[in-house]
């Protein structure tokens, strides 16, 4: 399943639900809801981040007004996530059987990761 953009800010944990991108042409830095696509040169940012974003100095900022939401889900998000669900509802194989148990009848060995427990014999 496709994660959700975080924001692009160093440890910032936050989902993303803005873009920022700079104009160089125009000495502008723009904010906006979140751009349908992550693309080079431009910034994803949280809420927070978003609200209290500056401009470099002798640039002008352009910055959406209005509420910043977070994008909803895609189709291929619900897929993917319902392909998880039917995934963890299956049960699990039982263990294939191993040589030493097919070979002594009556007897069980029990296996464990590397490790096998093997009955004492009589």
């Amino acid at each position: 399943m496709r994660s959700p953009r975080r924001c692009s800010r160093n440890g910032c944990p936050r989902q993303a639900v803005a873009t920022l991108t700079y104009v160089y042409s125009d000495s502008t830095a723009v904010v906006g809801p979140l751009a349908a696509f992550a693309e080079p040169h431009t910034y994803d940012l949280c809420e927070p981040h978003a609200r209290s974003l500056t401009a470099p100095r002798g640039w002008e900022l352009v910055r959406h007004d209005g509420d910043f939401a977070p994008p909803p889900p895609t189709t291929d998000d619900l897929v993917a996530l319902a392909d998880a669900v039917r995934e963890a509802a299956r049960p699990a194989a039982p263990p294939p059987r191993t040589d030493d148990e097919e070979r002594i009848p009556g007897h069980q060995t029990g296996r464990r990761g590397h490790l096998r427990v093997i009955p004492p014999s009589h």
